[in-house]
């Protein structure tokens, strides 16, 4: 978009530099881009009505953009008079609402793509079952935590301490629905009951009243999976 609006020079720019006029553009497209995603991330996500929110964040990112096209206008064509601040505010907002309403088709594009998508079957854990002892081999699994050598097996049936590396039940429970949600944790999804959050560090509350610890590294599968 910015390689395009460099092109076509609109409020009056085409009489500029092309050199000047394809760095401005595409730096303030870029730059208001990115002002736009956070307030689309930070308080767009608050409205379940696509629309609503493309407004929102249409309106609340034009201000912080308004800053950064002031200040690079400066730069590329010279101090402008104050009285253009109010122009300056419409031409910015027509052009971050077309930016955000991009977005915003594209994103509804994917969701309809992921809709529409056959849904696939969740790999079984039986490979990694093998590991266990036949009283807890059909039990439901709730975590799977490291401690040295060994691996601490949680279920609903107790608790089991088995002989083998961290990477390897990874492996075995490659696809099967869970999450690895610290250096030496994995949780199953349908144990989790919730997830706290707070000073930079995580907790998860799982089936059983286990909690596992959860690091930032791992925290961002489980933000996008919906829990926080």
């Amino acid at each position: 978009m910015g390689l395009f609006l460099g092109a076509l020079g609109p409020f009056g720019t085409i009489t500029s530099n092309p050199f000047v006029r394809f760095l401005y553009w595409p730096g303030v497209i870029v730059g208001g881009g990115v002002i736009g995603i956070a307030v689309d991330e930070l308080g767009g996500r608050r409205f379940a009505n696509p629309w609503l929110r493309w407004a929102f964040s249409s309106v609340v990112m034009t201000p912080g953009v308004c800053v950064l096209v002031w200040f690079a206008s400066g730069w590329a064509f010279g101090p402008s008079p104050l009285k253009s601040v109010l122009s300056l505010v419409w031409q910015v907002f027509i052009i971050s609402a077309a930016v955000m309403a991009v977005r915003q088709l594209i994103a509804q594009r994917a969701s309809a793509s992921a809709a529409s998508a056959p849904p696939v079957e969740p790999a079984s854990d039986a490979q990694f079952r093998q590991r266990l002892s036949a009283r807890r081999r059909e039990a439901r699994l709730i975590a799977v935590e490291a401690e040295d050598h060994y691996l601490r097996v949680h279920t609903d049936a107790g608790s089991e301490l088995v002989s083998a590396r961290f990477a390897d039940a990874l492996s075995d429970l490659a696809g099967v629905a869970g999450f690895q949600v610290h250096r030496s944790w994995w949780a199953a999804a349908g144990a989790i009951e919730g997830v706290r959050w707070r000073r930079g560090r995580g907790e998860l509350q799982l089936a059983g009243g286990l909690v596992a610890p959860v690091s930032r590294t791992y925290a961002a599968r489980l933000k996008a999976a919906g829990w926080f």
